[in-house]
């Protein structure tokens, strides 16, 4: 049966709310802890990425027992209606440390909410990429269901890059973090709804975890295109990290370009990821288009390459005094990183299927959790990464937002927010043509 507009819209929509918190955890916690609570960054860096070490470990919990879920409401709806509020539940307290705990007195305060809300995101995310592989098998309905979620994801970015760190300047992290709360729960709430009486596998999986493991990873196409979406993931993961500092201490703002009113009004920082979020949802039909065209894979690397040139180009033009040229580079950004967002997500589930078909087992939470561990283990490591190099060069912690920094420091920044990004997604593009292409002919019985 086809999904109706409204179905393939409401499955989308979920992703807004999720992706609010994904960029709340990937942008603000490092910045937090080392600008506002004056952790040192090395500490910060691993203590970050300690809690989503943590994160990683109960994907494969969640998802097995999504899989087993056995409900009047099918398998999945339960899990994200109880994650969004823990999710959020947990985002407000990590931002709401109280008076007089700064530094790291303040890191089991912030770490075990922060934990909280890692788990309910993981009740959220595990069941909902699963509902990709369930709802539909139709690859073509999977593209258009994915620049959905992705149209939904930018407005996501956009509020978690730009709404809340312009509220969080004006009144704090914690009031910023309470004021999204209910679109967060809201949109996954909504599109819990509106996909109701969309396909479900509702018979829950009779197999037991070990075996379930066992036939995902058996799946070699599934796995080696899973591990380079981590490897992607790394390089937009360092670039996020980064960039809270990049628009302190890289881009300067002179007052006199025609977007310097929109930076003094905004922050640097949330013009950015508006412009970004511009590109990304421009970009949507484009590679949706580019997909049909050149298949999924020749789509992806395309825009890999393109992401490539983009990065050689931010290189190039920062340090810099004019927000209105680097607000346009982020609107090319946003447009090459809607490839890396949009088509992995519908590339997946056409693996998925395989295993369905050749088993009969209908395992997609377990496909999900480890889908989405690659993805965290990079998310998990890029703030350990990058505070590791700028420590290395001297970075200054501080509890007043910004500090003098060596010039070392700020060189440091420049390369590993660039350079650094662009070499692994080389890697990537070498591993998609070399490795995972032939296992991809081979599952799908391409010619």
């Amino acid at each position: 049966m086809a999904l109706s507009l409204g179905q393939k819209a409401g499955w989308g929509l979920a992703d807004m709310g999720v992706v609010v918190f994904v960029v709340v955890k990937q942008l603000l916690v490092f910045a937090y802890l080392t600008s506002v609570l004056g952790v040192p960054v090395e500490i910060a860096g691993m203590a970050t990425t300690g809690v989503l070490v943590f994160d990683m470990i109960t994907d494969p919990l969640v998802g097995y027992l999504s899989d087993k879920t056995h409900t009047r409401w099918g398998r999945r709806a339960p899990w994200m209606i109880a994650g969004a509020v823990v999710m959020c539940v947990g985002m407000v307290g990590l931002f709401s440390v109280p008076a007089g705990l700064i530094g790291v007195a303040a890191l089991p305060w912030v770490l075990g909410f922060f934990m909280i809300a890692t788990l309910g995101f993981t009740m959220v995310a595990i069941p909902y990429g699963a509902m990709a592989g369930e709802i539909t098998q139709d690859g073509r309905e999977r593209s258009a269901m994915t620049a959905w979620r992705m149209g939904f994801a930018s407005v996501g970015i956009l509020v978690g890059g730009a709404l809340i760190p312009g509220i969080a300047a004006g009144s704090g992290y914690s009031v910023a973090a309470l004021t999204v709360t209910p679109l967060i729960i809201g949109a996954i709430w909504m599109s819990v709804f509106a996909t109701r009486r969309a396909p479900k596998i509702e018979t829950p999986s009779s197999v037991s975890p070990v075996r379930m493991m066992s036939l995902v990873f058996s799946n070699r196409a599934f796995v080696m295109l899973a591990v380079l979406y981590g490897v992607m993931t790394l390089a937009i993961a360092l670039i996020t990290a980064g960039l809270p500092f990049a628009a302190i201490y890289l881009v300067v703002d002179t007052g006199d370009t025609p977007l310097s009113g929109a930076a003094k009004a905004l922050s640097v920082l949330s013009l950015m990821f508006a412009s970004f979020t511009v590109g990304s949802i421009l970009s949507q039909a484009g590679w949706v288009f580019a997909s049909a065209r050149l298949g999924k894979l020749g789509a992806l690397v395309l825009g890999l390459c393109l992401y490539i040139v983009l990065l050689f180009g931010l290189y190039s033009v920062l340090p810099s005094v004019n927000v209105t040229a680097v607000a346009g580079m982020f609107v090319l950004a946003g447009m090459t990183n809607g490839s890396y967002q949009q088509i992995p997500w519908a590339m997946y589930p056409d693996l998925m299927d395989v295993t369905r078909r050749d088993t009969g087992e209908a395992i997609e939470g377990a496909f999900s959790a480890i889908w989405l561990f690659g993805q965290k283990a990079a998310n998990a490591f890029a703030p350990l990464i990058l505070g590791t190099i700028l420590g290395a060069y001297g970075w200054v912690e501080t509890t007043a937002g910004v500090a003098e920094q060596p010039a070392a420091a700020l060189g440091a920044l420049h390369w590993a927010v660039t350079l650094v990004p662009a070499g692994i997604l080389a890697l990537a593009i070498v591993g998609l043509i070399a490795l995972y292409r032939p296992l991809e002919r081979r599952a799908l019985h391409v010619a």
